[in-house]
């Protein structure tokens, strides 16, 4: 699955205080931001067919291990998705 532009903007959902998950505007998990040694860093985060989560997985597989000092939804989407916007 690529993104397209109806999958924007890009939302946080919170799980816990360390933790939120990266959905698209339609609410189709991307991955999760988590804190890690003060940073937060992205985990790419997929479902397969059968449902299972893949770590490292889906269409921001590239992107894994992306770091970034904020939970802003904008930067992260910025950051995410530099170089390749649908």
């Amino acid at each position: 699955m690529a993104l397209e532009a109806s999958d924007l903007p890009l939302k946080l959902r919170p799980i816990n205080d360390g933790a939120q998950f990266i959905t698209t505007a339609k609410g189709v998990v991307m991955g999760q931001i988590k804190r890690i040694n003060g940073t937060w860093k992205f985990k790419a985060l997929w479902r397969d067919e059968v449902g299972d989560w893949v770590p490292g997985g889906g269409p921001l597989t590239d992107r894994h291990n992306a770091t970034l000092d904020s939970t802003d939804a904008q930067e992260w989407q910025a950051r995410l998705l530099a170089d390749s916007q649908p």
